[in-house]
């Protein structure tokens, strides 16, 4: 879909070409009425392409990164990013994106206040600018959905609430790709002679876009590192629990070998005492029984723990070793000297 818009602000004094969607006839458009290159095209669709700035014979190319508009159904956390490629001719302004981004719907709705689009050069800050601050806001909204996600974790741990976790991972490495991208470009702006901003009102913003895109960066790095360490905390808290049912299954397999050594015991092809009474089933039944809570009482932590804790008592009245009475003596008048001297 390519639209021409002219109603940014009452003195702007180029046509704006939005170019979302593209189709092949948008493309066959792009590239006949506009004579723009399919390699320049090819670029601008690349869903990895980086951002940089090139100057051709008739016009300059800009190509940043966006946040972008569009919400997978199956990973409704995961935002990713497009690239937009910004053709800047004479007399008018080309923005091109093969999907749709939040920052250019924000321009064509007359959502954005307080930025210089009344020339092409304050139109590009201001969709840089923007993009600094719908990416501070998309990283907000993950921060939210993390704690959320981290709330469902304390309370049941499920491989549902790990994929999500996942998935913000995910979003968080590409919009910070996106957002160290743009700080190269923003950078560049400043110092490449394709580009000259027009007043100091656009310099200005241009600094406060740059400061906005780093703000947006060190949020980034702290939301990566606090969910890394997240992910760690609780996949130690999985290995934990697993542990925990390990050690129970054994205890439980270890108190059933006595019973089962009875039972073989018994069942040999020998003459063993009670064999002839017809109780002697009971007697053995009872006699596994008791085998099976005694031996789950020795493996088991609580007797463990106080026999740990016994010792450790032993062991400390076994090192504090009572004074002789000399040993007294010669404590206090050492006291006495020191005493003394002071």
């Amino acid at each position: 879909m390519i639209t021409k818009r002219t109603d940014l602000t009452p003195d702007q004094n180029y046509t704006w070409i939005d170019a979302r969607d593209l189709d092949k006839d948008d493309i066959s458009i792009l590239t006949d009425e506009y004579l723009i290159s399919s390699e320049l095209l090819a670029d601008i669709m690349d869903a990895d392409e980086q951002s940089r700035i090139e100057k051709e014979d008739d016009y300059t190319v800009i190509i940043c990164r966006l946040p972008s508009a569009e919400e997978n159904e199956d990973n409704p956390l995961e935002r990713t990013t497009v690239p937009l490629g910004i053709i800047l001719f004479p007399d008018r302004i080309i923005t091109i994106c093969h999907g749709d981004s939040v920052v250019i719907d924000d321009f064509a709705r007359h959502r954005v206040r307080r930025c210089p689009v009344n020339t092409k050069e304050g139109f590009v800050i201001s969709i840089l600018g923007r993009a600094a601050l719908v990416y501070i806001r998309f990283l907000k909204y993950i921060n939210r959905q993390k704690d959320l996600v981290e709330e469902q974790l304390h309370e049941s741990i499920m491989n549902y609430e790990l994929i999500q976790l996942l998935q913000i991972q995910k979003s968080l490495v590409y919009l910070t790709t996106g957002l160290t991208d743009n700080e190269v470009l923003l950078e560049r702006l400043q110092k490449t002679p394709y580009f000259r901003l027009n007043s100091e009102d656009e310099a200005e913003f241009l600094e406060d876009s740059i400061i906005d895109n780093k703000q947006a960066i060190a949020m980034a790095n702290i939301y990566s590192d606090i969910l890394t360490g997240t992910m760690d905390a609780f996949a130690s808290v999985i290995g934990n629990n697993m542990n925990l049912i390990m050690k129970r299954l054994t205890t439980i397999s270890l108190s059933l070998m006595f019973p089962t050594f009875i039972t073989g015991f018994f069942g040999m092809n020998v003459i063993l005492p009670g064999m002839s009474s017809r109780w002697a089933w009971i007697f053995l039944l009872v006699l596994c029984g008791l085998v099976a809570i005694i031996g789950t009482i020795a493996i088991s932590d609580k007797r463990n723990s106080l026999m740990k804790r016994s010792i450790g008592e032993k062991a400390g009245r076994k090192n504090r070793k009572e004074r002789t009475p000399s040993e007294i003596r010669y404590l206090r008048r050492k006291k006495q000297t020191l005493e003394a001297e002071d």
